[in-house]
């Protein structure tokens, strides 16, 4: 049975809700299409309200429906929440068509050395300071980022025989095979998902932290970015405007949990619960650039990475902590998950930052 690509989200729909154990029958499932078909719709929120009728969601259950449905068809918002606490959720975000800002706060945001998984939203500038490691990165970049082999072929001087094209040349020449020629399987870039926290404990880096963000998303053809805090947001759009200075601007009125809490482990099961963010970590090179200073219970984040690490290609961590070569986890969280990761190295500086991508790219 061919189903017309519109109707298509709506019956991926049902068996979304079912692999995040909600019990939807196959009659539902038409039911749900049928009143979709029925009501239009003429709205999104038409389709909320056809799923909650049709798929007899539980009224205990609704805002984990309501969180599920914005991940499927809206791509953009998420709740997941925090340990001991039902109101404690770290909320995906991304910006709509128009440019989000953040509220701003009378109070000034004080960030300490600790982690705090208090949510405060704030608003304020992050710098863009010109740096030779920066401009290093921006030159090496586009060679040396992680590749892969692609399935097309290319001629090669070495590689396996490519009859195909010895036989073709060998026809021009009235049958005669002067050359074995050969071919090899192309390169192409890796996708990259950077992943920054911008937590108070952080507060000192975040500013070139972002800048060198930046400079992955102008070199790389395949580079997501988000931050982490009390919140999870996507800032890929932002940091694709050519002029550091303005993208970096953006990305300051759209992230409001700057300088804020600390909950890792929520905003990576956050973004590991959005179908479109996994899929994009699927087969990456993940380079989180955090302290690993989690508040509270470090079930989650550990959780949280070690399926990250068997999702993705490699899963790096840089701390700056890390800038001791004698450094050893302390934190129950990292300390767990630092067998799982690819890399825990330093993190300490953008030039410690660059030189790792830039290794990871030339060690393969």
């Amino acid at each position: 049975m061919i189903v017309p690509r519109a109707a298509q989200p709506f019956l991926a729909f049902p068996a979304f809700l079912r692999a995040h154990g909600f019990a939807v029958a196959p009659d539902q499932t038409a039911g749900f299409v049928e009143a979709v078909a029925l009501l239009g719709p003429g709205s999104v929120e038409q389709i909320r309200r056809a799923g909650l009728a049709m798929l007899a969601i539980p009224r205990e259950r609704q805002a984990e429906y309501d969180a599920l449905f914005r991940a499927h068809f809206l791509g953009q918002t998420v709740s997941a929440p925090a340990e001991g606490d039902e109101e404690d959720e770290v909320e995906a975000h991304e910006p709509e068509d128009g440019e989000a800002e953040a509220e701003e706060v009378d109070d000034i945001s004080e960030a300490g050395a600790e982690a705090t998984a208090v949510e405060r939203l704030t608003a304020r500038t992050v710098e863009a300071d010109e740096d030779a490691a920066l401009a290093r990165f921006a030159r090496m970049a586009p060679a040396r980022l992680p590749r892969r082999r692609s399935y097309r072929f290319a001629g090669a001087r070495k590689g396996r025989l490519d009859l195909r094209r010895t036989l073709r040349d060998a026809v021009r020449r009235d049958g005669e095979a002067l050359t074995l020629l050969r071919r090899r399987r192309k390169a192409k870039p890796r996708r990259v998902a950077l992943l920054i926290d911008v937590s108070g404990s952080m507060k000192e880096r975040t500013d070139e932290r972002l800048a060198f963000a930046h400079a992955l998303v102008q070199a790389g053809e395949q580079v997501e970015v988000f931050t982490l805090g009390t919140r999870l947001t996507r800032i890929t759009g932002e940091l694709s405007q050519p002029n550091r200075a303005r993208a970096l601007a953006r990305v300051a009125r759209l992230v409001a949990d700057l300088d804020g809490g600390t909950r890792i482990g929520e905003a990576l099961g956050t973004f590991l619960a959005i179908p479109r963010y996994a899929g994009f970590a699927r087969g990456a090179l993940v380079v989180v650039l955090s302290d690993g200073l989690e508040r509270g219970s470090p079930d989650a984040m550990i959780d949280a990475g070690r399926r990250l690490g068997r999702m993705a290609w490699q899963l790096h961590w840089l701390t700056p902590l890390a800038a001791d070569p004698g450094y050893r986890p302390e934190t129950a969280a990292l300390g767990a998950l630092a067998p799982d990761l690819d890399a825990l190295a330093d993190g300490g500086s953008v030039g410690a930052i660059v030189e790792h991508v830039l290794d990871v790219g030339r060690a393969r």
